[in-house]
């Protein structure tokens, strides 16, 4: 659910904080003047950065009649919002912002809102604002609430999170965090990109409810369905690879590290949970060798995610060395048996005559390397938590 956050009653806060505007636009002219002037009116002293993306209408000759009060970038032809976006970051943060408000110019979004914004970064430090809209409001285009499920549903993917509107275009950025990574999508598809990016980053994510405003007789969309869905597809489907072999496996780390240092548990208790992994993951029992495991991690109360994690030793590639060291082990009392003495005699044929050498080994192997795991485990572990 939505964070509940109440309107500023002061405006000191917000002078206090450190922070300017970014619009993005094009083709908004009829937008943009109610847009500048709600910001202006309703936030004396902001600082706002207009990004014109190449507008053909009027949008220039309007931004002439507020030069004194905004620093202007102009694109020479239309790039896209995730460009003008990039630009105005880098620009924001070399002035020395720490913060972005970003709102978008085709009047939809209301500047007394900003309040909240400020309200919720002054309440979570560093964290991305990101404005809820309420998709079920009439006048609501059906693209865009479907837009916004189909990205909800990939953000949670890659990243876990669940977030009620990941397309509003209403947020507050930490730009710190923001000049640290890379960007590399251009148009709408860059606002998912960089929270994606952001949440990888573990930059805390606070969702608020904002008001907004349809007006097809004023509102212009640059949205094209099948073009910009077709793009948000690809990046999705890179932000998804990515997820598998970065961020997941960077997650399970932590997860790993987290529960190795934590203060409840004794030394003595993870170094068991450790060893007693590694036992069943080399222990010949293939098929049931987690479901034994973690039904006694659990009756002995041992730590499941340190278990699991040794378990695992057993992950294909090793299961050949795993088996060949198992015959090795086993051949002194199988004198008698066919000796494999390579890996390229490590045959189903080989296997099913010297089954019962295979097993002798294995569990010595088993029982061997899980003690060898549980002392070096528990010498680090006192070297490192010292008193646990």
């Amino acid at each position: 659910m939505p964070t509940e956050i109440q309107h500023i009653n002061s405006e000191k806060p917000i002078l206090n904080f450190n922070f300017c505007i970014i619009i993005p636009t094009y083709n908004n002219a009829k937008t943009l003047k109610r847009v500048i002037d709600g910001v202006l009116k309703f936030g004396v002293g902001f600082h706002i950065i207009v990004v014109n993306d190449g507008s053909t209408d009027e949008t220039a000759f309007l931004l002439e009649e507020y030069k004194e009060n905004l620093t202007i970038i102009t694109n020479p032809v239309n790039r896209g919002k995730g460009i003008s976006l990039r630009k105005a970051f880098a620009k924001a943060w070399e002035m020395g912002f720490k913060n972005a408000l970003t709102i978008d110019s085709d009047g939809q979004h209301y500047p007394e809102d900003i309040p909240l914004f400020i309200e919720a970064a002054l309440k979570f430090p560093g964290a991305l604002v990101m404005g809820s809209r309420n998709m079920k409001q009439a006048g609501v285009p059906g693209k865009s609430s479907f837009g916004n499920k189909f990205s909800n549903f990939w953000f949670k993917v890659e990243t876990g999170i669940t977030l009620p509107d990941t397309q509003t275009g209403f947020r507050l950025y930490p730009l710190e965090p923001i000049s640290k990574i890379k960007l590399f999508s251009t148009k709408f598809e860059t606002e998912i990109e960089v929270i994606v990016k952001l949440a990888w980053r573990k930059v805390e994510i606070v969702p608020i409810e904002i008001n907004v405003l349809y007006d097809a007789t004023e509102r212009v969309s640059h949205f094209r369905p099948f073009r910009d869905f077709t793009r948000i597809s690809i990046l999705n489907t890179y932000l998804v690879t990515l997820t598998l072999f970065y961020y997941f496996p960077i997650r399970l780390l932590d997860i790993i590290k987290q529960e190795a240092i934590k203060a409840e548990e004794s030394n003595l208790k993870k170094a068991i949970s450790i060893g007693f992994g590694i036992f069943m993951g080399l222990f010949p029992i293939w098929g049931f060798q987690l479901l034994v495991g973690i039904t006694l991690a659990v009756l002995f109360k041992l730590n499941k995610v340190l278990f699991i994690t040794a378990a695992n030793i057993s992950v294909p590639p090793a299961i050949p060395f795993i088996i060949y060291f198992s015959y090795l082990i086993g051949a002194p009392f199988f004198q008698n048996n066919i000796q494999i003495t390579s890996l390229e005699n490590l045959t189903l044929a080989a296997i099913h005559l010297n089954i019962v050498q295979y097993a002798v080994g294995a569990v010595i192997l088993a029982v061997v390397a899980g003690i060898i795991a549980f002392l070096t485990t528990l010498i680090v572990l006192s070297v490192v938590r010292k008193g646990n």
